[in-house]
């Protein structure tokens, strides 16, 4: 399973914030992205609850983090 979570960092930490997010389990990457959002990450697991409880709900709880939003793909 994998999916795309968004991430929208406080102004002046997508960097730093990306650094860490990539260190998170199941995480494979975390890129700075001009945009709407300023991380992508990337994520993979055995199942979807694994990305939501482990990567998703972990990375809302970083203090730079301002908003999400987590794409699961379907295939």
């Amino acid at each position: 399973m994998r999916a795309f979570i968004m991430v929208k960092a406080g102004t002046g930490h997508a960097e730093a914030l990306a650094g860490r997010l990539g260190e998170l389990d199941h995480v494979t990457v975390a890129n700075v992205v001009a945009g709407n959002f300023d991380v992508i990450v990337e994520a993979e697991a055995e199942e979807v609850y694994d990305i939501i409880h482990s990567v998703a709900t972990r990375i809302r709880g970083f203090e730079d983090v301002e908003d999400t939003k987590t794409y699961v793909c379907l295939e």
